[in-house]
C-alpha cells in the first residue's frame, strides 16, 4: 500500500513569508533588538555600563562569526549564547541576573518590510482542514520562542501546535538530518508520509531529500537561478499549485486515504 500523506513541513523566512521588502540590515536590525535589552538593564542600574553602540558592534561580530563557522561543522548560531558571552565581553557580571529574562528582552520581533506570501493561509487552512499535520523547520539562530512573536502577530501560530523548530534550539542547521528527523518526530511522522517545502536548494532541499522526505522548492522572484537546484523539480512560484502535486504524490489525501 503506498504511503499516506500525514504532515506537511515548512521553512519560515522566504518561504511563509516574504523578506523582499525588508530594507534593513542585520547591523540595524541588531541594534533595534538590543535596545531592548539596554531598556532592561536600566531600571536595574547597569545599563550605564554598557553602551548600545559597544553592544551592537560586539553582538554583531559574534553572529558573524558564528555563521561563517557553520561551514564547517553545521552547528547552529545561538542568539541566547551570544548575547550573554557579549554581555559578558564588555564587563557585565551576570551572577546573580534572571539571565532568561534577560534573554527575552532581545526585542525580537516583525522586522520591518516583511510580509506573508498571500498563498499561506489559504493552504495552511485547506491542510488543517484536511487533518494534515504542520511543522516548521527554520535555520533561525534566533530561538523559537522568538519567532513565535513573528508568528503570532500575524496569526499563523495555530496553524503549528506541535512542531515549531529553530535550529538554534536544536543545535543543528538544516541540511543535517538531525534538525529533520527532529521535526517528524514531532509530528508522528514517517518521512515517507511528509513533505517539505523550502526555498532554499541546499538546506531545505537537500536535506528533506536526505531523510527520505519529498520536498518542493518555493521559488522566490528575486532568486531566479535557486543555486545548483536550478533544475530541480517540482517548484513553485506560489503555493496554490501544492494540493495538485500532493494529488499526484499522494491520492486521496484531501480524503484522508492512502
Amino acid at each position: 500500500m503506498s504511503a499516506q500523506l500525514k504532515g506537511v513541513l515548512f521553512d519560515f523566512d522566504d518561504t511563509l513569508v516574504d523578506w523582499s521588502g525588508v530594507r534593513l540590515g542585520w547591523g540595524e536590525i541588531d541594534r533595534r533588538c538590543l535596545q531592548g535589552v539596554i531598556d532592561w538593564l536600566r531600571p536595574r542600574g547597569l545599563a550605564d555600563a554598557i553602551e548600545l553602540d559597544a553592544l551592537c558592534d560586539t553582538f554583531s561580530w559574534r553572529h558573524g562569526m558564528a555563521w561563517r563557522r557553520t561551514a564547517q561543522d553545521r552547528r547552529a548560531p545561538n542568539v541566547p549564547r551570544m548575547l550573554l558571552s557579549t554581555l559578558r565581553d564588555l564587563g557585565l557580571e551576570l551572577d546573580g541576573l534572571d539571565c532568561d529574562a534577560l534573554v527575552r528582552a532581545f526585542a525580537w520581533t516583525i522586522v520591518p518590510g516583511t510580509v506573508v506570501f498571500p498563498d499561506v493561509p489559504p493552504l495552511l487552512e485547506t491542510l488543517r482542514a484536511k487533518g494534515v499535520r504542520l511543522g516548521i523547520v527554520t535555520n533561525a539562530s534566533q530561538p523559537m520562542f522568538m519567532r513565535d512573536r513573528e508568528l503570532e502577530a500575524y496569526g499563523l501560530l495555530e496553524y503549528f501546535p506541535d512542531c515549531r523548530l529553530a535550529a538554534a534550539d536544536v543545535g543543528w542547521l538544516k541540511p543535517d538530518k538531525r534538525i529533520f528527523n527532529c521535526a517528524l518526530a514531532r509530528i508522528g511522522a514517517s518521512a515517507q508520509e511528509t513533505v517539505f517545502i523550502g526555498d532554499n536548494p541546499e538546506a531545505d532541499i537537500a536535506g528533506a531529500l536526505s531523510v527520505g522526505m519529498k520536498a518542493v522548492l518555493r521559488v522566490a522572484d528575486r532568486r531566479p537561478g535557486q543555486g545548483t537546484f536550478a533544475d530541480y523539480e517540482p517548484r513553485l512560484r506560489s503555493l496554490e499549485g501544492l494540493p495538485a502535486i500532493l494529488d499526484l504524490w499522494y491520492p486521496g489525501w484531501r480524503d484522508g486515504r492512502p
